[in-house]
């Protein structure tokens, strides 16, 4: 029997994530682990924090009945109390447990999100580049992606946001610290994206909800500090983890908070927490709400992302490899050696270079290197490089990516 079209769709375009990380494994197999040197999934290495650990073991040895059964959609009211408490904290709107919806990771508090405010046919906004599994998640809810294009050096463009904005617009999306460029959208950018949407509402009379993902809040560099979002417009969402605050990326559980200000609060919230059921989810998993309610507050040791930083820039420095130096998150946005020829060439955007960031990353895979072509990202003529791994990957790296950038140059 056939499959469903949309998943034959999503085969056939794939996830250039997962495609490097696939590819990896068959390189390990067949050169030995060694010579293989892989930048392509944001997969932590660092291990959780003893905070984290201690709070695990008291969660899993603990003899309270129904440790272990079904709680409401919404999670644990101590979980949900705890997490209100964190986004009060970042995003100084005053939150209770009434807000939140705790979740299967990011990830679920997206789908989670969009399932409960997009209708066939509406449109959600993201800023590009983008995060590759968006497309998908805008899929699962019937909706049509609608791409607005980021500043030249990434950094969030309002008015670009307000051209794409239309009556079908459902939601915006921002993510910042930003995968795959590390940029942290600062707290201007942040107000004039919510005189946009509040000058569309006011317009059209449909005032689009503005979703903020950010699991990577605590990972920022040089003293950039993340500015609060849902303080800034009240039709407002937040969807988190803990992957890769705690570094628990397998353990799948985030959460989603409303904005105690947002317009018909009382029926958005019923309709998450039925959504959270509906998709299959039912609630996040209990002894990670546990956990993770007890050690929130931990952190995972972000010198260590901030030193990997400097090494693998330094690699690129001396291979000639041009990218944006991020201010948060552990990736490196690198633009592809031929897109940066053809701009030079014509003055044309990088991001005319259609195959030059595949064609990069396959002569980069050629010699142990895996990375992500921006094309999954919606950015091509650019290449992602996760820096989430083991110093000796980066040391080790370095005559591979001299090697593919001379012959670039030959």
């Amino acid at each position: 029997m056939p499959i469903a079209k949309a998943v034959r769709a999503s085969l056939e375009r794939g996830s250039w994530i997962r495609k490097m990380f696939e590819a990896g494994i068959e390189l390990k197999a067949r050169l030995g682990p060694d010579a293989v040197y892989d930048f392509s999934l944001g997969n932590p290495d660092l291990e959780p924090p003893a905070e984290f650990l201690a709070a695990l073991k008291a969660a899993a040895s603990s003899d309270e009945l129904g440790s272990h059964a079904y709680m409401t959609n919404s999670g644990y009211p101590f979980a949900r109390a705890a997490m209100a408490e964190k986004v009060a904290l970042e995003h100084g709107v005053p939150t209770t447990a009434d807000d939140v919806v705790m979740t299967v990771g990011a990830a679920g508090a997206l789908n989670v999100i969009l399932r409960t405010v997009v209708n066939p046919g509406d449109e959600v906004v993201v800023v590009r580049p983008y995060f590759a599994e968006y497309s998908a998640y805008v899929d699962n809810a019937g909706g049509v992606l609608v791409v607005a294009d980021s500043a030249p050096d990434f950094s969030l463009d309002p008015d670009a946001v307000a051209r794409v904005l239309s009556p079908r617009t459902a939601a915006v999306i921002v993510n910042s610290p930003n995968n795959p460029t590390g940029r942290v959208y600062p707290a201007s950018a942040i107000a004039a994206l919510a005189a946009v949407l509040s000058r569309h509402a006011a317009a059209s009379g449909r005032a689009p909800y503005l979703v903020v993902d950010e699991p990577y809040r605590d990972i920022v560099y040089d003293g950039v500090a993340v500015p609060p979002v849902l303080s800034a417009y009240p039709d407002s969402v937040v969807a988190s983890s803990f992957s890769k605050t705690l570094s628990i990326p397998g353990e799948r559980l985030g959460y989603l908070a409303v904005n105690p200000a947002c317009s018909d609060k009382a029926l958005l919230m019923a309709g998450l927490a039925a959504s959270n059921r509906v998709l299959g989810f039912v609630n996040a998993p209990a002894l990670m709400q546990r956990a993770v309610a007890a050690s929130w507050r931990a952190k995972a040791d972000v010198s260590r992302y901030e030193r990997r930083r400097a090494m693998l820039s330094a690699v690129l420095d001396e291979a000639g490899i041009r990218y944006a130096r991020p201010e948060g998150a552990f990736y490196l946005f690198c633009e592809a050696p031929a897109a940066a020829a053809a701009r030079a060439a014509t003055g044309e955007s990088a991001a005319t270079g259609e195959s030059a960031d595949v064609a990069f990353a396959m002569a980069l895979k050629d010699r142990g290197v895996l990375s992500v072509p921006g094309v999954g990202f919606g950015y091509p003529g650019w290449i992602r490089l996760c820096y989430c791994v083991p110093e000796a990957t980066i040391e080790g790296s370095r005559k591979a990516f001299l090697d593919t950038m001379e012959a670039y140059r030959g």
